[in-house]
């Protein structure tokens, strides 16, 4: 123990320091986002009326996805269920579905024919390590804030209202289990609490331990292939059970502030969170402007300009190869002159040549002549 807290992290933190949290809901219920460090995660909860388990006929159904987009990161491939995504999907539905915090069978609404299914999808959207405690927290926090639709029944009729009838219902919740991951190192010797994506690259193992408030295990699972002791799962506990408190405290603030703002009807959801000044940040300030003496100024400027040149100066050639266009004169390029020499030159040769011919012909009949 006395080892592990004399070095310190690559981003500053002490051994069981977790990243800063922050949770934000968007416009509709069941909407959240949970930024972890620079892990970012969004939970949506739906629900819609099927019928139910022929074995839990009185029992509502819990449905879970996580899905590990490229836009998370290059290692995730699209259409594709790893490892990883099966793995998370597992450890989610022990946590939350195995541990019995939702009461399911307030979710049946005719026995045998009837219930709600809640389906909660989680969506990657940055991959910075630690991905299961960042799903875990979104996931119960949206369910925490879903609310679904009131209904009526009569008889074998069902009727289901929508937000404007009546108000929606919020689910029944028990208790909110929250998973904590514990990375080790050097077979067992060091121990630190929410690793991020480069120290997952190095770790040798990996405990995951999902409780709530009361410290109350709900699952622990473990991965890596290394050995741990007693001791340390006990220790890892502790720290859990701190942890937990930390997260259900800001988690139920951030439930608490959503609620009075929808309550007084300000704005509230994702667009809210963001920064007002990003969009805004090179806006300048408004500047005061005169504009009685308009008329007087432009006719000053008017007087005091010069009048321009009515005739267009004829183009000039400055050398050879160098064209000039302008104000529909003839387009010279300084080459007229050489074809025109080369033109002659090739006219005197072909008279000389013509000429030589002739007076070939000549001598060689004067030469037949006077042999006859």
């Amino acid at each position: 123990l006395s080892l592990c807290l004399l070095f310190r992290r690559l981003d500053g933190r002490q051994t069981y320091d977790y990243r800063k949290i922050k949770i934000t809901f968007g416009t509709d219920y069941g909407c959240c986002y949970v930024d972890l460090g620079k892990t970012r995660v969004m939970a949506q909860v739906s629900c819609e009326l099927v019928a139910p388990k022929e074995n839990r006929p009185n029992e509502g159904i819990m449905f879970f996805n996580i899905e590990l987009s490229p836009l998370a990161s290059p290692i995730f491939e699209q259409g594709r269920q790893s490892e990883l995504s099966v793995k998370l999907n597992r450890q989610l539905e022990r946590c939350l579905r195995n541990s019995k915090c939702i009461d399911t069978e307030s979710l049946c609404v005719v026995s045998g024919e009837k219930v709600w299914q809640i389906r909660v999808d989680v969506h990657m959207l940055n991959h910075d390590g630690n991905l299961m405690d960042a799903a875990s927290i979104a996931a119960i926090t949206a369910l925490c804030h879903f609310r679904r639709p009131d209904i009526a029944v009569q008889g074998e009729e069902v009727t289901v209202y929508s937000p404007e009838e009546r108000d929606p219902i919020a689910l029944s919740i028990y208790h909110m289990p929250i998973s904590v991951s514990f990375s080790f190192f050097q077979q067992g010797t060091y121990l630190l609490v929410d690793p991020c994506e480069r120290e997952e690259r190095v770790m040798d193992g990996l405990l995951m331990i999902a409780m709530n408030k009361h410290r109350e295990i709900c699952s622990v699972q473990s991965s890596g292939g290394i050995m741990l002791l007693k001791e340390q799962v006990l220790r890892c506990s502790k720290i859990a059970s701190v942890k937990v408190s930390e997260i259900t405290e800001l988690i139920s603030k951030a439930l608490e502030n959503d609620k009075k703002a929808r309550k007084a009807g300000g704005r509230c959801g994702f667009a809210e969170s963001l920064p007002q000044e990003r969009i805004t940040a090179l806006k300048m300030d408004e500047m005061p402007v005169e504009v009685t003496d308009v008329t007087e100024q432009a006719y000053d400027i008017i007087q005091k300009t010069k009048e321009p040149p009515q005739t267009v100066p004829s183009p000039l050639v400055p050398a050879p190869g160098v064209g000039q266009v302008d104000q529909g004169q003839q387009n010279t390029w300084g080459l007229e002159e050489e074809e025109e020499e080369r033109e002659d030159g090739v006219e005197e040769e072909a008279v000389m040549e013509v000429e030589q011919q002739k007076e070939e012909e000549s001598k060689g009949a004067q030469r037949y002549f006077n042999i006859i």
